[in-house]
Order: structure tokens, then C-alpha cells, then sequence
């Protein structure tokens, strides 16, 4: 009906119809209408038979009308110098291929982060490491996905994807996260934080330099950047543009902290909940606390060393194998720390003051049964047993802080010990916004750049085309008793000349950030040779691979 009562208003009609019946009969023969859709004239009058409809038509000026694909008659000035012989099915052809010759594919993140979501969210989109190779995968096989990332950390789930489309790689995203979590799509919706091209790039730099950790300059967030490129490596779905953003990202972070002293005196997550910790004991009975860490990996080694540093001398350890525990011993050889087996948890925290749990366990290691049934803590250190979880998902269920004799704290809860040492390093972060901004601008440059790849590509093999197509008739012209020297001089002649006239077109191709070029010229020059040399497909680049996808998907 928008395309009729649209069209409608631009047509003058015969006396034997009034203008509301025209709307309702035209209504009724859309596709005849959009037959003619596509009318140029400057004063003529032109007529169109619908059916048993004689309609005149008057333009008092040249305008070009176009039906888009919402059927719509809008006007569209910018190709109304374009030739009045194109036919309407060509013109509805090009408007319906147009929804992504005008859209380039787009650097998206879709994530969640302790400032958005609350722990009892983030703890359902978690993704263990080792399943993230199988996310990249799934999140690839969307139809509007072409590359993916996963950076899932205690405090962060963040989807990391180029797009061939904004709008609708951000629904398939938000759909599969909802589909792995069960957490509805309106409460993630509630929760979730979307950043595209510029703004990605500018936040995960942000990320890897540790500015936007719960703690200010921490350094373990680079070392979780970095395992995602480990892990990336070789996995269809992490490639050139989401692999050379983290790379790239890795750099910023190093550099970050190489430049500045953001990272100095910083405290990461595991000191932060040792610091925690001592804040709520009593401090008569920071010596004698009796401390039990659960689970002996990067942030369990993390407590047992920050324990270490404020004088614990005595630490048992509980984990899977006794390997890991070992290692640490022999870097920290004047505490006495005791290696517990998984089965004696319970017995162990019976005996504990303090425990602190950072396992990868997708289970609950206590619950409120369990607690209850341990025996109480001496009145000495505040007669309630302290845990100290700081594992997403979480170790320690949290109706445990229902028992009387026990006091639970997550990772959502350390604000209260990283507001006290965040002051000091605000204005470091000034000094390293400052590198950060210069590092986007090259990372951005570089992915420009690419945009220019396949007219690179395909202006050399059509050279390339016409270089062998004409020597090949210059030899045959030569006939059968050249030499060989001659014939490859004639060779290196044809690739001379070929690369000679090339690399003016290629030079105005290539952007790197260092020349003056902006975006908008390096792209007019590429149209501009996409024209000159017919190197343009019918449909675009983007339309193929959703194609391609969506075919795929279909077997």
C-alpha cells in the first residue's frame, strides 16, 4: 500500500476514476504497476495501460523515481544523469542488490563486562578456553559471520566478529548467545554493550593495555589476549581481520605498559582478593589465619604468591594433581605449603580460616549443605568462615552467604579494594589513551587498505590477461626459429612495461597511514578503476559470500 498511495501521488489521472478508486485499483495490480515504475521525462505527458486502467502521467521536472525493495517510491537524485533506456526490471534488480553494495563489512563486538552484567549473567556465557575453537566455529557457520573471536575471562564475555552486516550479524550473534546460556534475549539485550570498526578496535586496545580491567594497569589481561591468538591459530573463522586486530592489540598492550608506568605497583584480581581478605580478618590475626586455596592454576598461583608476599608461611593447597603444586613450591621455598587431593576439599576447609577457590569447574564446589556442616571458626578470627570466589563460573554458591557462619565474596565484590589503589594511576591512563590513539589510527589504515585487495587483484590478472594474450601472438607472428634469448627478452618486456604502468594505479590503491591519502580518495581512485577497467561483478562481494554462507548452510 506505501508503494501505491506513493505512486499515486505523482500521476494525474482521467476523469472517469476519482483518485481513491486509482489508489484501490492500483493497490490491486502492484506488479503491473511496478512494470513502470522507473519514469524519466523533463515535460511530456506520458500514458500507461493497467489492466482496463488508462493512466496519465505528468512530470513538470526531471526526476528519477526508483521503487526500493521496501517497495517505496522514493526519489534518488544522485543517478539521475543515468540513461532513461534502463529498463524498470533492471532498476528493481539493482535496487534489491543495493542493500549491500552500500554496506561493508564491519569489525563488531558484542560483549558483557562487570560493569554491565552482574556475575549471575556472566557465569552463564562463559566459555572454557578449551571450547573456544568450537564457538569460532559455530559463530562462523551464521550467515552473516565471516571471521570470530572469544575473549571470556573472569570479568569479561566478549564476542569479537566481522559482519557482512551490522544490524544482522549483531542479531545472530545476540541469538547465539542466548542459545549457549539460556538467558533470554531481552535481558542480554539489558545487559550487552555493541561496538563497530573504530570503536572495537579503540576498546579491545583499551582491553589488552589493562584499562578497562576492575583493576587499573593489571597485567593478566594480556597474557588472556594473547591466548586467544594462541589458541586461534589454525582455526577457520580466526583470520586476517580478526587475527591481525588481536595481534595488533597484543602490541598496543606491551607497548602500554613499556611507555608508561601504568602497571607499577598495580594489583591484579588474586591480590586483590588476598587484599580483601586481610581487610576482613581481624589484623591480630593476619599471622594466624589458617589459608586454603582451591585449584592451582594461573589465578591460584597468583594467591599463593601474593599470600606469600604478605607474610603467610603456611598455605594448603587443594587440587586435581599434585604437579602443579610442586612448582610452586620450588619457587616459593620459604613458605610451607601443603598439597591436598580434590577429595579432601571439604575435609581441608573444615580446618581452613580463609578459602579462597579459582577452579575452572563448571559445578559447584560448595554449597549450603556443605558449609552448614562444617565445623565453625575460632571466635578469634570473627567467628565466621571468610571464601574468597573469585572463579566465573562461580565455586561457591551463593545462598552459602545465608549461613551464619560463613561470609562469601566473588570477583564483583573486589571494587571495594581496587577503588583504594585505582587514584594513582588515572593519570597514567591519559598517557596511555595517547598511544592507544595512535595505534587505532594504523590498525585502521591497515584495514582500509584491504577494502582495496580484490581491485589489486583483479587489475593485475586482467593485465596480466592482456600481457600473455598479446606476447603469445607477438611469438607466433615471430614464428618458429627464435632463440630463447630473444624470446625471453620479449618476456621481460612485456612484464617490464606491465608493472611500469601498474604501479601508478597500484600506489593510489595502497594505504598505510603515512601519506596524505584520506580513505575517501584511496576508495574514489578504486571505483574510479573498477569502472575504467570493467572490473566490477554483477553483484558484490559481500552479497557472494552470504550467498555462498547461506548455500552452505542449506546442505
Amino acid at each position: 500500500m506505501a508503494a501505491a498511495s506513493g505512486f499515486a501521488t505523482s500521476l494525474s489521472v482521467n476523469n472517469s476514476y476519482s483518485e481513491q478508486k486509482l489508489k484501490m485499483e492500483i493497490s490491486k495490480n502492484t506488479r503491473s504497476i511496478q512494470k513502470f515504475s522507473y519514469c524519466y521525462s523533463s515535460s511530456q505527458t506520458r500514458f500507461f495501460k493497467t489492466g482496463n486502467i488508462r493512466i496519465r502521467e505528468v512530470i513538470p521536472e526531471k526526476r528519477l523515481f526508483v521503487l526500493n525493495p521496501r517497495c517505496e517510491v522514493v526519489s534518488n537524485p544522485k543517478i539521475e544523469a543515468k540513461r532513461s533506456s534502463i529498463s524498470a526490471l533492471e532498476l528493481l534488480k539493482t535496487s534489491a542488490a543495493d542493500r549491500y553494495t552500500k554496506e561493508t563489512s564491519s569489525i563488531v563486538v558484542v560483549g558483557l563486562n562487570f560493569r554491565t552484567a552482574p556475575i549471575e549473567i556472566r557465569e552463564k556465557l562463559s566459555i572454557p578456553e578449551a571450547q573456544w575453537h568450537q564457538a569460532i566455529g559455530e559463530l562462523c557457520a551464521l550467515n552473516h559471520i565471516e571471521e570470530a573471536a572469544v575473549l571470556s575471562t573472569c570479568n569479561r564475555m566478549e564476542i569479537y566478529v566481522v559482519a557482512l552486516s551490522q544490524h544482522r550479524g549483531v542479531k545472530e550473534v545476540t541469538e547465539w548467545m542466548s542459545k549457549i546460556s539460556a538467558v533470554p534475549i531481552s535481558e542480554l539485550c539489558q545487559h550487552r554493550f555493541l561496538l563497530y570498526n573504530k570503536d572495537a578496535t579503540h576498546h579491545l586496545f583499551e582491553v589488552s593495555a589493562g584499562l578497562d580491567s576492575l583493576v587499573l594497569g593489571e597485567g593478566q589481561i594480556l597474557a588472556q589476549v594473547k591466548q586467544v591468538v594462541k589458541t586461534g591459530q589454525g582455526i577457520p573463522g580466526f583470520d586476517r581481520k580478526i587475527s591481525g586486530l588481536f595481534k595488533h592489540a597484543i602490541t598496543v598492550g606491551k607497548r602500554v605498559r613499556t611507555e608508561t608506568s601504568i602497571s607499577t605497583g598495580s594489583v591484579s584480581v588474586s591480590s586483590a582478593a588476598v587484599e580483601l581478605a586481610l581487610m576482613k580478618l581481624p589484623e591480630s590475626s593476619h599471622a594466624t589465619a589458617r589459608m586454603l586455596v582451591v585449584g592451582a592454576g594461573k589465578m591460584g598461583k597468583l594467591v599463593i604468591k601474593h599470600l606469600a608476599a604478605k607474610g603467610c608461611t603456611k598455605i594448603v593447597v587443594v587440587n586435581r594433581t599434585e604437579d602443579r603444586v610442586s612448582t610452586i613450591r620450588k619457587e616459593l621455598e620459604d613458605v610451607e605449603i601443603v598439597y591436598r587431593p580434590l577429595s579432601e576439599m571439604l575435609a581441608c576447609a573444615a580446618e581452613a580460616d580463609v578459602v579462597f577457590t579459582s577452579t575452572a569447574s563448571e559445578t559447584l564446589l560448595f554449597s549450603k549443605e556443605r558449609v552448614q556442616a562444617l565445623l565453625p571458626v575460632s571466635p578469634q578470627i570473627g567467628g565466621r568462615r571468610l571464601f574468597i570466589d573469585i572463579s566465573v563460573p562461580r565455586n561457591v554458591g551463593s545462598c552459602v552467604s545465608d549461613v551464619e557462619t560463613a561470609c562469601v565474596y566473588n570477583v564483583d565484590d573486589l571494587k571495594e579494594v581496587v577503588e583504594a589503589n585505582k587514584e594513582d594511576r588515572l593519570h597514567k591512563a591519559m598517557e596511555a589513551q595517547a598511544i592507544i590513539k595512535e595505534e587505532v589510527k594504523q590498525f585502521e589504515a591497515w584495514k582500509d587498505s584491504l577494502e582495496t585487495v580484490p581491485t589489486i587483484k583483479k587489475l593485475r590478472a586482467y593485465a596480466e590477461r592482456i600481457r600473455s594474450s598479446e606476447f603469445d601472438k607477438c611469438l607466433s607472428k615471430m614464428g618458429n626459429d627464435i632463440t630463447k634469448n630473444k624470446k625471453k627478452a620479449i618476456y621481460d618486456l612485456s612484464i617490464g612495461i606491465v608493472n611500469k604502468l601498474l604501479h601508478g594505479p597500484m600506489q593510489h590503491l595502497r594505504c598505510d597511514g603515512n601519506d596524505n591519502r584520506s580513505l575517501s580518495e584511496i576508495l574514489e581512485n578504486m571505483n574510479a578503476l573498477n569502472r575504467i577497467f570493467s572490473l566490477d561483478t554483477e553483484i558484490s562481494v559481500l552479497e557472494q559470500k552470504i550467498r555462498a554462507k547461506i548455500e552452505q548452510n542449506q546442505k
